[in-house]
């Protein structure tokens, strides 16, 4: 499966419609974000079952800035419509490989216990 453009027409639809979504925020002028980008696009490839979708920073700076932004690459990944990782940085080929099998590998229903515990713990002390 090849990568799929992400704006902020569809970003909600397709991680929220989709099991798991890895984006990757680029910029064109970006040296590493270009260097990352077979790395991603191989990914792809290799998991058909996993959305990889790109978000080009300069075309869409509403989603950038919607999404907290801040460095290029950013990898974001979802299950489930839950952001489960972000990280600035493009990661290496056994990295990215290691982050699709670990988010593949996740039980939801923990990470969704995990998650109400600690907007339990913010509302306490908010």
């Amino acid at each position: 499966m090849s990568t799929q453009t992400l704006t902020q027409q569809n970003f909600d639809e397709v991680v929220t419609g989709s099991d798991i979504v890895l984006v990757d925020f680029w910029a064109s002028w970006c040296g590493p974000c270009r260097s990352f980008a077979p790395t991603f696009d191989k990914s792809s490839e290799q998991h058909p079952d996993v959305v990889h979708g790109k978000v080009d920073t300069e075309a869409e700076q509403g989603l950038a800035a919607a999404a907290n932004i801040r460095s290029i690459p950013t990898l974001m990944a979802f299950r489930e419509g839950v952001l489960v990782f972000a990280q600035p940085g493009a990661l290496p080929p056994a990295a990215l490989e290691d982050l699709v099998t670990q988010v593949k590998g996740l039980d939801m229903d923990d990470v969704r216990k995990q998650l109400a515990e600690q907007q339990a713990a913010s509302d306490t002390t908010a």
